[in-house]
């Protein structure tokens, strides 16, 4: 019995361990407040995946809008050697957008938590 539970406690060690090795995180979370100390850098690319009527309602200068369900077709528009920032509404589409560049071959990826409806 006591090697059953030593067998166990090494595989649970071992599992987690793989996992946190190789985590796909998909992209660093920032917060708004975050965000507006890094607007003016020119290395960075900033993508707004809201669609385009959600975007001409409120935006943010910096940001250009490719909705997300564009992003397939029009990453190849995007340089995968600068940092992309992306947003939308509440953060979740935007966290999907970052998965999706993340499996196009982009490596440095931040998503704005909260979206849009933090951004003041």
């Amino acid at each position: 019995m006591e090697f059953i539970l030593l067998y166990i406690l090494i595989a649970l060690i071992i599992y987690f361990v793989i996992r946190n090795r190789f985590s796909n995180k998909a992209a660093t979370q920032i917060s708004t407040a975050e965000l507006k100390g890094i607007l003016k850098d020119k290395n960075k690319q900033f993508i707004d995946v809201r669609t385009s009527g959600e975007y001409k309602a409120n935006h943010i200068k910096q940001f250009k809008n490719i909705p997300l369900h564009e992003l397939n077709s029009k990453a190849s528009s995007l340089d995968q050697n600068k940092e992309v920032v992306v947003i939308c509404q509440s953060g979740m589409r935007s966290l999907q957008a970052a998965k999706m560049l993340k499996k196009m071959g982009f490596n440095s990826i931040t998503n704005v938590r909260g979206g849009m409806n933090t951004w003041r």
